[in-house]
Parts: structure tokens; C-alpha cells; sequence
């Protein structure tokens, strides 16, 4: 019985069988068990060495540094050179536009003023007089024109009906001749008849003679005027040609002796205007208003034309002063931030010599050309001062940042940034917690942050620290 109760078990496998099940179940449970702590353990090993990829609102700045500088600058100097009788700013003086800066001495601009004038009095007396003298020779000269014309008109209606008269006259006294002719053949028979007495005869015969000589004396008169009437109208004609070239002569020479005395009255205006001028020079005013920022000469120094200014005032050959109008900032901006500036753009002022305040100012103008400076490439941006101007003085050192507009963005802390094989990206965890790089393309930076414009999404996490034995070459 016992040795086939032993042999009974042995043949039974269902004990086995349910201890290795269990066993099983518990070695699963154990591996599964240590493996979740691995992982777990794993897991908060590359967690803390990550961030969460974020959406925030930035409020963009960039910071450059400027300069306080004049809006507009100039060194005055006179236009002539000479000495300085009176000046009367000094650094600090605050001018208006034709405020009276200083006077040069003029006593001898005066005096060829003067002398300028005088002269330009004579020359217009002497155009005057002329005028007058030529203007009176042209009207006699045309008066004795107008004369032999109409004598030449007169004469010429005159002889031809002189002679038409002398012809009718002639005709008359043949007529009378004839008349007479007859009675007296007439009457020579009567006398012969007895008709007649020899006093009566005598006395036909004297009538037919003095009708005879005034035929005789009628023909003459006739042949004369027609003889002398071509060369009586020849002469008038010569007399008007004559007294027409006499007036066109005097005209002309007129003409010119006037323009020539007109110039000579132009040409002492001129003198007279430089004059003038050069005198007015030498009262020296502001050009605009402004503040004396440097005085460069005193009374008494001798100064010339020059825009460059000596450092010390017993300088001679030298501007009188420098004047300023106007304050505004030049900044120099980096060219990779200038596309983040704008005109009108709000700026903060923070100067050196008030380190606790801050001004306002806004974005005047920006250059259209670079400034290259030790291989640094930048733009200089003009800020108009909108609050400090009391304070701030022309040179003084400041730091100016530009506001953007606030921005809803990804943005990701600056050390999250790396770069492999030149190109700009991230270090993102794969499926087991090891850092894979992922691309990226970057914005702005503010302060400790960087816009991440595309590669990731919010929730995403990256690396900000690389375990010591996971850190790869390639991150910079």
C-alpha cells in the first residue's frame, strides 16, 4: 500500500503544475515591479533636466547704448575776417533766431558805405542830366523833322498849282493879246479912212502892246516855275533826309551814352548793396534759436570764416562760439535687432549721470545707411526726448530700450538654445528620456527668453541641462 501510495503521487504532475504557475506569477510581478522602478527612476532622472515648452506673453525690448547730441550744431564765425569790438553771449546763453551774438568792427565798412552811396548819387545825377540834355537835342531834331516835311508837302501841292494858275494866266493874257491883235488891224484901215484919229490908233496900238509883254512876261514866269519846281522839292527832300538821319544818329548814340550811364548806376548800386552787406556782416546773429555751448573768442580777438573751433578762447583765427538747438538721442543699433525698431516705437532713457530715473522718448528716425565700427555692423536710430530734457545735456552717455508691442509666443529659456552642424535647434527627450536634437527657428530675445517661432508646440518638453553622462559634442 505504501510503496503504490508513493508511486500514486509521483504520477499526479497538478501540484507541479500550480507551483510553477506561481512561480511565474511571481517572478512577472517581481521583473515588472523592478522594471517600473527603473523607469520611474529613469524618468525623473531626465525630467529635472527639462522644461515645458510654453505659450507666454513677452514684452519685447532691445537695448542699445547712445549718445545725448544736439539736433542741430554750428560753430558761428564771421563771413570777413576782422576783430571782435563787442561780445555779448556767453556759454550757457540762451538766443533767439537774430539775436545779436557779437559786432566786428566796422568803422571802415561804414565809411566805404558812404563813399558806396555818394557815388551812386552821382552816377544817378549824371544819368539824369544826360537824359535830359539827349531827350532835348531828339525833340529839336524832330521838331525841325516835322518842319522840312511839311515844307516838302507844302511845296510839292504849292508848285504844281503855282504853275496851273501861271498856265490859266497865260491863256487868259494870249486871249487878251489876240483880242487886242485884232482891234488894232481893225482899226488901221478906220485910221486910213479917217475914220479914226491917229490918237485913237495910238492908243489900240499901245494896248495890244502891253498885252503882248504881259504874254511875254506870263511865259517867262511859267517857264521859271517849272524850271526851279524839281529842284526846290530835290532840296526839301535832301533837308528832311538830312535832319532824318541827324535824329536817328542822336537817337542811337543817345541810347547808348544812357545804358552806359545806366550801368554805371547799376554797377555803384552793387558797390552800394556789397557794402551794405558787408557791413550788416559784421553784426553776428544767431541763425536759430538755440544755447551757447562754447565760446571760443573774447573781445578783441581777431576770428575769420571758419566752421572749426579752437578748444581754448585766446585762440585767434577762430569761430566766436558754438550754438546748439535742440537735444535728441543717437542710439546704435545691432543689425540683427533692426528690424524690431520702428519709427514712433516708446523708448526708455536711462543716463549715466541719473542712474535711478527713467526718461521717455520715442523713435525719431532711423538711418538708411550702416555704420561699420571694428567689424560690428550697425544702424543709428534717432530718439526724439519727450520727458528729462531739463536734465539731460548734450554728450552725455545713455542706455535706451526700445518697447515692442506685447506678443502672445512660444518662448523658451535663452539656455535651452543650442546648435548642431551650424544649424539652430533644441535637445527634446526620445521615447526612452535620451536627448534627440530638433530644429528650430528663433525669435527675439527678452532677457533670459527666446521666441521659438516654429519646431515646437506647447507642451513639448526640452532639455536645459544635459545629464554629465549624456551630454553630446555636439551642443555649443
Amino acid at each position: 500500500m505504501m510503496k503504490g501510495s508513493e508511486i500514486e503521487k509521483q504520477s499526479n504532475p497538478l501540484p507541479w503544475i500550480f507551483g510553477l504557475a506561481v512561480g511565474g506569477i511571481l517572478l512577472l510581478v517581481g521583473w515588472n515591479w523592478v522594471s517600473w522602478n527603473r523607469f520611474a527612476k529613469s524618468e525623473n532622472d531626465w525630467q529635472k533636466y527639462t522644461v515645458v515648452v510654453r505659450q507666454e506673453t513677452i514684452n519685447p525690448r532691445i537695448r542699445a547704448s547712445g549718445k545725448v547730441e544736439a539736433i542741430d550744431s554750428v560753430n558761428i564765425s564771421p563771413k570777413n575776417p576782422g576783430k571782435i569790438a563787442r561780445l555779448l553771449v556767453d556759454q550757457g546763453t540762451v538766443v533767439k533766431k537774430g539775436q545779436l551774438i557779437a559786432i566786428m568792427e566796422n568803422g571802415e565798412l561804414y565809411a566805404q558805405g558812404a563813399k558806396a552811396e555818394a557815388t551812386l548819387r552821382e552816377a544817378e545825377a549824371a544819368l539824369k542830366e544826360r537824359d535830359i540834355a539827349i531827350q532835348g537835342e531828339i525833340q529839336r531834331l524832330a521838331a525841325q523833322l516835322a518842319q522840312a516835311t511839311a515844307n516838302l508837302e507844302e511845296t510839292r501841292e504849292r508848285i504844281p498849282r503855282q504853275i496851273e494858275q501861271v498856265a490859266s494866266q497865260l491863256k487868259e493874257a494870249e486871249s487878251r493879246l489876240l483880242l487886242a491883235e485884232t482891234e488894232l488891224n481893225r482899226n488901221e484901215q478906220l485910221l486910213k479912212d479917217g475914220v479914226i484919229t491917229q490918237s485913237q490908233f495910238d492908243q489900240l496900238a499901245n494896248q495890244y502892246l502891253v498885252a503882248k509883254a504881259n504874254v511875254q512876261q506870263i511865259q517867262q514866269r511859267l517857264e521859271e516855275l517849272k524850271r526851279t519846281a524839281q529842284p526846290t522839292i530835290r532840296r526839301l527832300e535832301a533837308t528832311v533826309r538830312e535832319i532824318q538821319i541827324a535824329l536817328q544818329e542822336r537817337q542811337v548814340r543817345g541810347k547808348a551814352e544812357i545804358e552806359r550811364l545806366k550801368a554805371s548806376v547799376k554797377a555803384a548800386q552793387a558797390n552800394l548793396e556789397l557794402a551794405k552787406i558787408q557791413y550788416q556782416d559784421s553784426f553776428i546773429v544767431a541763425p536759430f534759436d538755440g544755447i551757447v555751448t562754447q565760446r571760443f573768442a573774447t573781445e578783441g580777438s581777431f576770428v575769420t570764416p571758419t566752421t572749426s573751433a579752437s578748444s581754448t578762447a585766446s585762440a585767434t583765427s577762430t569761430s566766436i562760439v558754438a550754438l546748439a538747438r535742440g537735444l535728441e538721442i543717437v542710439a546704435k543699433v545691432p543689425e540683427i535687432d533692426l528690424k524690431q525698431i520702428r519709427v514712433g516705437q516708446p523708448v526708455e532713457i536711462i543716463a549715466d549721470a541719473y542712474p535711478t530715473e527713467t526718461f521717455r522718448g520715442v523713435v525719431k528716425r532711423i538711418a538708411p545707411a550702416a555704420i561699420v565700427e571694428q567689424n560690428v555692423t550697425s544702424f543709428e536710430v534717432k530718439i526724439d526726448i519727450l520727458t528729462g530734457k531739463e536734465k539731460l545735456l548734450s554728450g552725455m552717455n545713455v542706455e535706451v530700450q526700445f518697447l515692442g508691442q506685447p506678443q502672445d509666443t512660444i518662448v523658451l529659456p535663452t539656455v535651452a538654445i543650442v546648435t548642431e552642424k551650424g544649424q539652430t535647434g533644441v535637445m527634446i527627450p526620445d521615447e526612452r528620456g535620451k536627448p534627440k536634437f530638433k530644429p528650430v527657428t528663433i525669435g527675439i530675445t527678452v532677457e533670459d527668453k527666446t521666441q521659438i517661432l516654429s519646431g515646437l508646440s506647447p507642451g513639448e518638453r526640452v532639455f536645459i541641462n544635459l545629464p554629465e553622462n549624456r551630454k553630446r559634442g555636439v551642443r555649443e
